[in-house]
């Protein structure tokens, strides 16, 4: 096979891409994200040992954020970029790798000589001492048939035990998903040592083959301990920079002046874009999972930020063509765009694709956007596609403050069940199960939803129960902390002694890693009966899923009346 990768939903056949990804990625990219995978883990072994004598490298703990979030589905397409990044973990590796030999010559003069020889030998500096070391930590080359060479033997089947590698998938890909947290709310200046630490641990723990089932069993339920902290930190960082999402209707049509479309997730890209636009007759859109940034109020003082243009991530090929201006991609999600738009398509952070403009951060710490709003002006409006208002904002402060009137309408019987439907949206025909789903609810049932599975139903007249709308969107797939937070209240309010036995039941669509880190964090809250869909992860293999069956009640879906006659308790 040319590839092997079977990290999102969409895994061909349902167990794996070999020749090429479903997404668009190319073999040679594959290999590359699987060497880089590789490089990182390579890297916490050092930083690890650094971290216990306290001079951790701040750059390494950045670099292993960014490069599990490089490698998260639709993120980067750039193999130029991606190799450049392997050098970059190499050359950074070393530089640890000194540091540990420099702290271990200060303490020479300690009498803890025993000590020094242990981490003199961890540095790999005694003979062969080095081989001791696990090959992540140790191999080099300077040269694109070294790195070829090297990639064609750290993919995902370099773990032969079917159970093994699918524990160790899945505990990557959760440390990918809070990546991708960690990664915005370091932009917002946020940051917790605790998360960095586990995330070095976790990933180095997937080099280690001693260890049973049961350990990186254990692995994978902290994770999902590590992922509630990062996603409260995200939140943290968010409503403390922007303010608390508060009810908001999103104007989805458009207006006559020239546009740039921002789509992904990064607030901090969104706030110096809005700034950087003001006065210059530019209007900016958000488009998918940046539409929650209508309902934070600091960015509602921008006049020229107008609504939200389009859908999911994947209608970006038709939607970007007739936005006719430019589009920023700030995280993944990024389709290969056509060449009908591709010189109108930026990518920026951890984002890539080989052809389209990058741009940067600066030695200051901001972004210069003014190549996108110069080629703005000279565009055309955007053509509208639709028209109207969407309403979101019911994150847990918004919810929680309507908490009374929530509690009333559950008591009176006006609402008898919530269903999270949070989650990814995705190309394939079986995802409208979700939009029927949603029709067929009964009228007593209320939608808790963050993610962009919300463009299946969020402009369905589902209606209200008692002035409470009937689709109460979160915000962004790490919003889902919202909806665990609004699940912790009710508990508390109807003084119940398990989250499960409240009213409410999950059935999550999932597309990429981000899923899974909700997953493993509401797994930690102690959520049970989940129902993932429209199909079970491929890196499950059957053992792991009769552990997450037999443990948690996790469950597929089947069709629309079965499942919610099942979820009704009928």
């Amino acid at each position: 096979m040319s590839m092997f990768c079977y990290q999102c939903q969409e895994a061909a056949g349902g167990k794996g891409c070999t020749i090429k990804g479903v997404c668009g990625k190319t073999a040679d990219i594959a290999k590359t994200q699987d060497l880089l995978i590789y490089i990182t883990k390579g890297i916490t072994i050092y930083n690890i040992k650094a971290r216990e004598l306290g001079i951790a490298n701040k750059e390494a703990d950045k670099f292993i954020v960014e490069s599990l979030f490089a490698t998260i589905t639709n993120a980067n397409f750039d193999n130029e970029n991606l190799t450049e990044r392997v050098k970059n973990g190499l050359q950074l590796r070393r530089e640890i790798k000194e540091e540990l030999v420099k702290a271990g010559a200060k303490i020479e003069s300690t009498e803890n000589t025993n000590w020094v020889s242990k981490l003199l030998k961890f540095a790999g500096i005694q003979g062969k001492e080095e081989e001791k070391l696990h090959d992540a930590a140790v191999w080099m080359a300077d040269n694109a048939d070294g790195f070829k060479k090297k990639a064609e033997t750290v993919g995902i089947l370099a773990t032969e035990n079917e159970d093994v590698r699918s524990l160790r998938e899945l505990l990557t890909y959760g440390l990918k998903g809070m990546a991708a947290y960690l990664h915005h709310a370091n932009n917002l200046g946020y940051d917790e040592e605790a998360i960095h630490a586990f995330m070095q641990k976790a990933l180095a723990s997937t080099l280690n083959d001693s260890l049973s089932g049961d350990d990186l069993t254990a692995l994978v339920l902290e994770c999902g301990k590590y992922g509630v902290d990062v996603m409260a930190l995200l939140d943290k960082a968010n409503t403390s920079t922007y303010g608390n999402p508060e009810i908001t209707k999103v104007n989805i049509g458009v207006k006559n002046n020239p546009g740039i479309l921002i789509s992904g997730h990064d607030l901090k890209d969104l706030e110096e874009l809005l700034k950087q636009t003001e006065g210059t007759g530019v209007d900016i859109y958000t488009h998918s999972e940046m539409l929650p940034a209508h309902y934070y109020p600091a960015f509602k003082t921008y006049k020229h930020f107008v609504g939200n243009y389009g859908n999911a991530w994947w209608k970006q090929d038709k939607e970007f063509e007739s936005f006719n201006g430019p589009i920023l991609m700030t995280t993944n999600c990024i389709v290969p765009p056509k060449s009908s738009y591709k010189d109108r398509l930026y990518t920026t952070g951890a984002t890539g694709f080989q052809g389209v403009k990058h741009i940067e951060q600066g030695k200051d710490g901001k972004k210069d956007f003014s190549q996108i709003i110069e080629q703005a002006k000279q565009c055309k409006s955007p053509v509208e596609i639709e028209n109207g208002e969407i309403v979101g904002g019911f994150a847990h402060n918004q919810v929680l403050a309507l908490a009374d009137k929530v509690v009333e309408a559950v008591k009176s019987g006006a609402i008898k069940r919530f269903f999270v439907m949070a989650g990814c949206d995705g190309r394939m025909k079986s995802r409208n199960y979700y939009t029927d789903f949603a029709k067929a609810l009964p009228k007593d049932a209320v939608i808790l939803t963050a993610g962009c599975a919300k463009y299946k139903y969020n402009k369905l007249e589902l209606g209200d129960i008692g002035g409470i709308p009937r689709v109460l969107d979160a915000g962004q797939c790490n919003d889902s902390y919202s909806l665990a937070v609004i699940a912790l209240k009710l508990k508390e309010v109807f003084g119940l002694e398990d989250i499960n036995e409240l009213p409410i039941s999950y059935n999550i669509a999932w597309y990429e890693q981000k899923a899974v880190i909700v997953l493993l964090a509401l797994l930690h809250l102690g959520v049970k009966n989940i129902h993932l869909g429209p199909t079970l992860p491929a890196f499950l293999s059957p053992n792991v899923v009769n552990v997450l069956v037999e443990n948690f009640g996790i469950g597929g879906i089947t069709n629309v009346e079965d499942d919610i006659k099942m979820f009704m308790g009928e």
